[in-house]
C-alpha cells in the first residue's frame, strides 16, 4: 500500500511539473518560434498553495508608495490565501479615512511583484473577478525613479482591467463587466522625442467575468509589438506609441476607477465570494533557444 501510495503521490507530481511546462495555449496559439520552448521563470510565477502570502514574491502594498485612487484604499488585510488561491476581498471600512486632504470609504487591494518582467515575457494569470463596482486587474508597470535620462518615464501594460458592475453610461465602459480589456500606456516623459499616449483593444469574454476563471495573458514580443491571448486563444496586437523596452513589475490590484462611482449603499453588501477578486494562479515563461546553447556549447 506504500509503494502505491508513494507512487501515486509521484505521478501527479509529474503531471503538475508537466502542466506548468508551457502556458496554456489551445492548438495552433503558440506563437513560440521555430525550435525554441518555454522556459519557466519560478521568480514571477506563483500557484498559491501555501497559507502566506510568499513575500520573496510579492508586496502585499507598498509602503511609501500608491495608497490608491479614492475612495479605494490598499489595506493588507483584503489579502488571504484560500483553497489554493489568492484571494482579495474587498469590503467597506469602519470609519472613513483621510489621508493628505482625500477621503478613503472602501478597502481594496495591491500586491505587487519583487521582481520584473522583461521584453520576451509571456505572462499569464487565471483570474475571477468580483461582482461589485470596484476593478478586478493583471497588469505591468516601471517604475518611474528607477530610470535614468530618457528612461525616466512611465510605461504600463494592462493585461486585463474589468468591473463587476458598471454604474456609469458612458459608451467606452457599456462591456467592462463581461470582456478582456487591455491597455499600453506611455506617459510623464522627460524627453520631447519620445511620444506619450495609449493603445488598447478589448474582446468579449463568455460570460460575466465574475461567472467564472479566465486565463489573460500576454506575450511581450519584443519593444514594439505584444500579443494578448483570452483561455489561450490570440485576440489581439498592440503597438505602443513609445518603446516598451523598461523592466517592469507584475500587478494584482482590485481599485475604484473615478468613472464608475461606488452606488449609495456602498456595493459591499454582497457575500464573500461575490466582493473578492480570486487568482488561481500567475506565471511568467521566457523563450529558451536550445539549439543556440547547443552551438554556443561546441
Amino acid at each position: 500500500m506504500k509503494k502505491k501510495n508513494y507512487f501515486l503521490v509521484l505521478l501527479g507530481l509529474l503531471l503538475t511539473t508537466a502542466a506548468l511546462a508551457q502556458p496554456t495555449f489551445t492548438e495552433g496559439n503558440d506563437p513560440k518560434p521555430e525550435g525554441s520552448s518555454w522556459e519557466l521563470k519560478k521568480e514571477l510565477s506563483d500557484e498559491f498553495k501555501g497559507k502566506k502570502l510568499d513575500l520573496k514574491k510579492w508586496k502585499n502594498t507598498v509602503p511609501n508608495g500608491w495608497i490608491g485612487r479614492p475612495p479605494g484604499l490598499f489595506v493588507k488585510e483584503t489579502v488571504s490565501m484560500k483553497g489554493g488561491k489568492l484571494c482579495v476581498t474587498n469590503f467597506l471600512l469602519d470609519e472613513p479615512k483621510e489621508i493628505k486632504g482625500k477621503i478613503f470609504t472602501h478597502a481594496c487591494g495591491h500586491i505587487e511583484s519583487v521582481n520584473k518582467a522583461t521584453v520576451g515575457d509571456y505572462m499569464e494569470c487565471r483570474m475571477k473577478a468580483n461582482k461589485t463596482f470596484l476593478s478586478s486587474t493583471f497588469w505591468l508597470i516601471n517604475k518611474r525613479n528607477e530610470g535614468k535620462d530618457c528612461d525616466r518615464r512611465v510605461t504600463e501594460l494592462d493585461i486585463q482591467e474589468c468591473v463587476g458592475v458598471v454604474n456609469t453610461t458612458k459608451p467606452f465602459a457599456k462591456n467592462f463587466d463581461e470582456s478582456m480589456h487591455s491597455n499600453t500606456h506611455s506617459r510623464q516623459m522627460v524627453c520631447e522625442e519620445i511620444p506619450k499616449g495609449s493603445k488598447g483593444n478589448n474582446m468579449a469574454t463568455s460570460g460575466k467575468v465574475y461567472d467564472d476563471f479566465h486565463v489573460y495573458g500576454a506575450w511581450w514580443k519584443s519593444e514594439n509589438e505584444i500579443l494578448f491571448y483570452l483561455d489561450g486563444v490570440y485576440q489581439y496586437t498592440l503597438n505602443p506609441v513609445a518603446p516598451f523596452d523598461l523592466d517592469m513589475y507584475l500587478k494584482l490590484v482590485t481599485e475604484t476607477y473615478d468613472w464608475n462611482k461606488a452606488p449609495e449603499d456602498g456595493g459591499m453588501k454582497g457575500s464573500w465570494e461575490e466582493r473578492t477578486t480570486q487568482y488561481d494562479w500567475v506565471r511568467t515563461w521566457k523563450l529558451s533557444d536550445k539549439k543556440s546553447k547547443n552551438k554556443a556549447k561546441k
